[in-house]
């Protein structure tokens, strides 16, 4: 069994080992892995955090040991900021909000065996209050990032990458796709029991789970759709004030937190 770890800002994690293939995801900087096959170009890889598959171009992974991945889901940093930059001996590189800092100690870290310095804030996920404060302030750093299926940084981010980020800074699993994290959670009867912190999940017209958001309070909710935003939620769905129309119908809510 062996493992590695992302040195990069963002990686693509691909349904195929090809470059035409779909990105159904992405690994970002310090996020550790299972590697589960090879090839001449392409790595078969198991992501630690959530459990996904795919394929990885293996110029941009690191080889690391189980030891070096660290993700205590209760008890991990990381980068604090919009952005920041990290320091190596290959030269200094930019990484997103969310991106995992292991070993952090005084501004430094460790990548395997490679040493960095980190210029910016670090976050503990375990210090974080589950406050409704709280989760709107995370949530909300992500407000316009543009949507882009299968990403998970500021610079592009999908629906459930979003809420599966957001309660990863949260010290809190998720799956990866919308209806893997329906399956998570308590589920809530009513849209006037729901709180700050809760997922509501949306349907299609055959009753398939295609879309999830961050309840907030008084009766909103932040979501990826075309960017991250904010809108109504009601009974029914996802009303969007601009459009004056429903963009997304109601499945059910669920308590994660």
């Amino acid at each position: 069994m062996s493992f590695g770890i992302c040195p990069l800002a963002l990686v693509p994690v691909r349904i195929d080992p090809s470059d035409k293939s779909e990105m159904v995801s992405q690994l970002l900087f310090g996020e550790g892995f299972e590697i589960l096959d090879t090839q001449p170009k392409w790595t078969k890889i198991q992501i630690h955090w959530d459990g996904y598959t795919g394929w990885v171009d293996s110029n941009s992974i690191h080889n690391a040991t189980f030891s070096d991945i660290d993700e205590d889901e209760k008890d991990f940093f990381y980068c604090n900021d919009y952005s920041a930059i990290v320091n190596s001996k290959n030269g200094k590189q930019i990484i997103s909000l969310g991106s995992n800092l292991p070993q952090f100690k005084k501004q430094t870290f460790k990548l395997g065996d490679e040493e960095f310095s980190f210029e910016g804030n670090a976050q503990n996920s375990s210090a974080i209050v589950h406050t409704e404060i709280e989760i709107e302030k995370l949530a909300s750093n992500y407000l316009n990032a543009p949507y882009l299926w299968g990403g998970r940084s500021i610079w592009g981010i999908d629906c459930s990458g979003f809420t599966q980020l957001v309660f990863k800074m949260l010290g809190t699993k998720l799956h990866r796709d919308a209806y893997q994290q329906a399956d998570q959670g308590m589920l809530i009867n009513f849209v006037d029991e729901s709180r700050a912190g809760d997922l509501a999940f949306f349907k299609n017209d055959e009753g398939k789970i295609i879309h999830v958001g961050i309840v907030l309070s008084k009766n909103r909710i932040i979501h990826a759709s075309g960017r991250v935003r904010i809108d109504v939620l009601d009974h029914y769905g996802i009303y969007n004030m601009q459009k004056k129309s429903y963009s997304h119908q109601l499945r059910f809510i669920k308590r994660i937190l």
